[in-house]
This record gives structure tokens, sequence and C-alpha cells, in this order.
């Protein structure tokens, strides 16, 4: 297994123009069907957020941190917030699980922060291949083609003819994803530490160090968390 540093400097050296070839074999157009920022069966809509994308995305609506990040549910104990310690963000969800920046009229999606939205979502439907030891554990679920370093995960937009340009623009922001995604895993082991919780409490550890659910930071002096009133 290779160290996160190693896979790091894999990131760095990825070239977008073998990025931007294999995208453009594999084909894409986005239908804006919306199935990638709605729930799927019963799961909540998952994406991995940023702290500083939360952040981006709090200047541009005046939003308050729940507003646009919830804590990732892995690990979590079941109920409306989860109990207990996870690892990153995950974009806001609306009652229906779908994403809360996602608005749907006559079948036809659109993303109420297009321009600011986060590489995730700019990446849709690939990701990178760094090593066979990577290949596994992805939150986009299973590949369904492969050029290279390329994986693409099912949407029904692939195999559709896609402009050497735009191409070439998914490939850039897929490399600075890859990296992005390694800096922050990086930055969650290093800034690890156990704090006490309440009971009902939330902590996730993202590249920042230990924050409650409302996005604000747990200090060392901290002995526990209080949830505030409006949970």
């Amino acid at each position: 297994m290779e160290s996160l540093e190693t896979e790091l400097d894999r990131a760095r050296a990825l070239d977008p123009g073998k990025l931007a070839d294999a995208i453009e074999s594999i084909g894409f157009e986005c239908t804006r069907c919306g199935a990638c920022c709605k729930s799927e069966a019963e799961d909540p809509h998952t994406a991995t957020v940023f702290p500083d994308e939360v952040r981006e995305l709090q200047e541009r609506g005046d939003y308050d941190w729940r507003d646009v990040a919830r804590p990732m549910p892995y690990g979590l104990d079941a109920g409306e917030d989860g109990e207990g310690e996870t690892f990153e963000w995950a974009l806001a969800t609306d009652g229906c699980g779908d994403c809360t920046f996602y608005e749907e009229e006559d079948g036809v999606g659109a993303c109420t922060v297009h321009e600011d939205r986060p590489l995730i979502c700019r990446t849709y439907p690939f990701s990178v291949v760094l090593s066979e030891d990577s290949e596994g554990g992805q939150p986009m679920g299973e590949a369904v083609d492969r050029k290279g370093p390329v994986r693409a995960h099912e949407c029904e937009g692939l195999g559709r003819e896609i402009d050497r340009e735009d191409a070439e623009e998914l490939a850039e922001a897929l490399k600075e994803r890859a990296i992005r995604e390694l800096e922050e895993a990086i930055g969650v082991r290093e800034n690890y530490r156990p704090v006490e919780r309440a009971p009902g409490e939330v902590v996730v550890h993202d590249s920042e160090g230990p924050k409650r659910g409302d996005g604000t930071s747990v200090t060392a002096g901290d002995t526990s968390i209080t949830r505030d009133a409006d949970g």
C-alpha cells in the first residue's frame, strides 16, 4: 500500500492532456437529468466538500455552515443528525435527501450554485486511478468504464461527444480534485486528535482539525461539545 505522500506526488504529476484524451475517448455530455444530485433509494445524496469550498459557498449566498454542509454520515450512529465521530463533510441535503442546491423544473435539473460548485460536482462522473491500491472505496460507486488513469462512473451522459475544450477543462479540474483529496487526507491525519464529546453529539475531523456540526472548531481546552438550540 503506497503512502498518501507517494500518491500525492503521482497526482501532481498527472498530465492533463492525457486525462483529456481519456475523457474524449469515453465521451460525456451532461443531460441535466439530476441523477447525480438526488438521493438514491433511501440513501441521501452524499458528495464530499472541502472546508474551504464550504466557506466559498457560504460567502456566495450568506449561508450558515449547516446550510452548505453536513457531517459525512459514514461511521455515525443512526438518527436525524447522527451521533459519534466522522471524517470530512458532505453537501447538505433537503427533506427529500437531494442536494440542497439542486432544483428541477419539468424534469430538467439545475444547480443553483453552478459556478461555485465543489470539485466533486465539477468532475462527475469521472475520477482518477493513481495506483491499483487506490482502486476501491470510491464514494462515486463502481466504475463502468476506464481509459488509462480515468474512470467513468454510471451516468446517462457517458458516451456522448465532448468538445476538446470542455474535455481539457474537465481534465484540469480532475487533476486538481485528485491533489486536493490527498492533501485533505494528509491534513486529516496530521491534525487529528481525540476529543471528548457529550452524548448525542457529532465531531467531524477534517484537515483543519476537529469541528462541531456547525463547522466551529473544537479547541484544545474543550472537554465536551454542547449542541446548540437548533440541534
